[in-house]
């Protein structure tokens, strides 16, 4: 059989390692960069197959800073998808039933398509911003495609998600940021503290050493949801300068404790468990179903770890078909029933 085409659009450190994965699967990826040198040595390293623009391509990942995503994707032929840290302003503008907003939380210490590797995604939470007019189709497409990179899709509506990565990803890169310039300033004076940062200091202020390139478009992209964030960070930071300013022990060991608690609770990343149920969804054949469940899993905390659709093949209806793990069954059809939906379930023998 022929096999599948992927276009890249984009081809460093993300773009490669899609590259790579989709190879490794038996796809023929081509792939194009503003950098020539780039996409040529994205053919070296094996990333592509060839340089250059596939009408053909049935599946295309735009690779580039969010600023320029939705100039690419709008218009291509086939189904589109992106890898960018921003979704609502790029769902909005791209207005593509085959587009599917995409953001793999992924990355490495090394830069550029040098440091591409087929397994970059596997273990790692890849998200998915389905919208009601986002084609069925091209959205099962996409979550297989990235699921067989060994990913944990989550989906999640697009404001909803530049919300959340404002707390876990944007503010915190620019809070490395200022501590390391700070750290920086300091250390024109006082020429050992640099030499003084221990491992607490080297593991706060790592992710200050990504390339800058690519801050300036998300912060713009997602400047209210970062503010928000921001202005919440100062009245912590604040409260806790005033907890300092007065001695308060017990009010620092309480947050101090709070944090510490939170932070070995924070959930490692989930392997696949035998313990798993398959959900039946029977579903109207139209626009925006996928997507209003595959986000309503996510909200429940439900991982879906394989989904099916089955096309009745009488009138406009279909089941769709959700592998979970079986101990939050009983959630998960709580809440379809509560949007109307008559779910069933079953264990897997």
């Amino acid at each position: 059989m022929p096999a599948r085409r992927a276009q890249l659009v984009g081809t460093g450190l993300i773009g490669g390692s899609i590259g790579l994965a989709l190879r490794a699967g038996g796809w023929h990826v081509t792939g194009t960069d503003l950098d020539a040198a780039s996409a040529a040595r994205a053919r070296e390293l094996g990333a592509i197959d060839e340089v250059g623009d596939d009408p053909a391509a049935e599946l295309t990942f735009v690779a580039t800073p969010v600023g320029t995503v939705a100039d690419i994707a709008r218009g291509r032929p086939g189904v589109v998808t992106d890898v960018g840290s921003v979704k609502a302003s790029i769902v909005a503008a791209v207005g593509d039933p085959a587009f599917v907003g995409g953001h793999p939380m992924a990355g490495s210490e090394q830069e550029g398509v040098e440091g591409s590797r087929a397994d970059l995604f596997r273990g790692a939470v890849w998200v998915l911003t389905p919208v009601a007019g986002t084609d069925p189709s091209a959205h099962a497409l996409v979550r297989s495609v990235v699921s067989s990179f060994g990913a944990e899709v989550v989906e999640l509506v697009p404001e909803r998600h530049d919300a959340l990565v404002a707390v876990v990803s944007h503010v915190p890169h620019l809070t490395a940021a200022s501590l390391m310039r700070l750290a920086s300033e300091r250390s024109e004076e006082h020429a050992a503290l640099l030499r003084l940062a221990a491992g607490g200091f080297r593991d706060m202020t790592r992710i200050a050493a990504g390339h800058p390139g690519i801050w300036p478009d998300i912060c713009i992209e997602n400047r209210e949801a970062i503010l928000d964030v921001l202005d919440l960070l100062v009245g912590e930071l604040t409260t806790m300068r005033d907890r300092i300013d007065r001695a308060d022990r017990d009010g620092l060991l309480d947050t101090l404790s709070h944090a510490r608690a939170a932070r070995l609770n924070l959930p490692g990343r989930l392997a696949a468990t035998d313990e798993l149920a398959e959900i039946r969804v029977p579903v109207p054949d139209r626009t925006g179903v996928l997507a209003e469940i595959t986000t309503l899993a996510s909200e429940l905390g439900v991982n879906i770890h394989d989904l099916e659709i089955a096309h009745s093949s009488e009138g406009a209806a279909g089941v769709l078909l959700l592998i979970v793990d079986a101990a939050l069954v009983e959630r998960f059809l709580d809440g379809l029933a509560a949007r109307d939906y008559r779910a069933s379930a079953r264990g897997l023998e």
